[in-house]
């Protein structure tokens, strides 16, 4: 496997700028997962690292070698479209061992590689079939079947999992990551999915606009967001905000004051502020807690969805808006109820006129 380092990537169509120079280390064996709204440029980002477009400018090494210009197949990668793009009157096996025919390996080389990758993705007993006998998962699976035979540095993935249905996308994410353990190979991965994103990888790229919002890990995106972006991309349903002002500033406290009137406290490092400054409250809806213990907000419940083991409950507060809660499954909540619920402190966001998030004070758990 390889590492993979992009210096200043920039990508242009005619006059329109795409990429505005993305910098991005990822190590051997690390599994990155691009992430970002529709036309973030994320999936552009991935044809530049295939070969299939051209970089406008920056440097692009894979293994410590600038592979600029370099022709796809001799870049060491190997990628798995959307559109699983098999050939229709082949069989799996025919499918599978294409590229390492026209590469010129040997008959019993060819057969020992395609019978141990769909071992792996257990897909052997399907090799006679052609791809109009298949699923949609058993497709997808010869397509990375294709990819894995050519043993190549890098795999890169372009929403392998979007065409799939919801049960069998889930399945077939949990054996992506049990592959990426066993092979231990280096995976660029992109998605619109923050589940996929979350569950997969390694290291997450949160793209906006054609430029690198944040890196982490999905821990470290979930708990400290640098941007209201990152903060409302991340986490499902997605962070609930208020606009407010600060009351009264603290390197360990901070005042907030909302539409209402309401002043509710978060443990927030706001000495950078001054009182009177806009910002915007950060609520994620799995920290808002029934019945109320700090941070008291009443309002009215306007739907609620049961979801088995939890619900999601919308409730209007008067003269702030609406805001999602999760909670527990086992509740008797219905549209119409009064309720009362509060936040601790330490599990508040705030973000700046700018979008750009206050120090939270760190928690043991959140902690890396």
């Amino acid at each position: 496997m390889a590492s993979v380092k992009l210096n200043n990537i920039k990508k242009r169509f005619g006059d329109v700028d795409v990429l505005h120079g993305i910098d991005l280390d990822i190590k051997d064996g690390e599994f990155v997962v691009l992430i970002g709204e529709s036309g973030c440029g994320k999936s552009t980002l991935l044809r530049l690292l295939s070969g299939l477009e051209e970089i406008t400018a920056g440097d692009l090494y894979i293994d410590d070698e600038r592979v600029n210009g370099r022709s796809p197949a001799k870049r060491g990668i190997a990628m798995v479209f959307q559109s699983y793009a098999l050939y229709p009157h082949m069989n799996v096996f025919k499918n599978m061992a294409f590229g390492l025919k026209i590469a010129g390996k040997d008959k019993t080389f060819v057969n020992n590689k395609v019978v141990e990758a769909a071992k792996k993705l257990k897909i052997d007993h399907l090799l006679e079939r052609l791809p109009r006998e298949l699923s949609g998962g058993q497709r997808q699976r010869v397509a990375i079947g294709r990819a894995i035979v050519r043993d190549p540095k890098v795999f890169l993935f372009d929403e392998p999992l979007s065409n799939l249905d919801a049960s069998l996308r889930v399945q077939t994410r949990v054996e992506l990551g049990k592959l990426h353990q066993e092979l231990k190979a280096t995976v660029i991965y992109v998605t619109h999915d923050q589940v996929e994103a979350m569950t997969l990888g390694d290291k997450i790229v949160v793209m906006n606009q054609g430029r690198v919002e944040q890196v982490g890990s999905p821990l470290h995106l979930y708990h400290h967001p640098q941007t209201q972006f990152v903060a409302g991309f991340i986490g499902s349903p997605k962070m609930n905000f208020l606009n407010a002002k600060i009351s009264s500033v603290g390197k360990e406290n901070t005042q907030i004051m909302l539409e209402s009137g309401r002043v509710i406290s978060a443990s927030i490092d706001s000495s950078n502020s001054k009182a009177g400054d806009r910002v915007q409250i950060g609520l994620r809806p799995e920290h808002m807690s029934l019945p109320c213990k700090e941070n008291k907000i009443e309002g009215k419940v306007t739907l609620v969805e049961h979801l088995g083991e939890l619900s999601y409950l919308y409730v209007d507060i008067p003269k702030e808006g609406e805001l999602v809660l999760k909670i527990d499954g086992d509740n008797q909540y219905k549209a119409g109820d009064q309720v009362v619920f509060g936040i601790q402190p330490n599990n508040l966001y705030l973000f700046d006129s700018k979008g750009n998030a206050l120090t939270r004070l760190t928690t043991s758990l959140e902690a890396e």
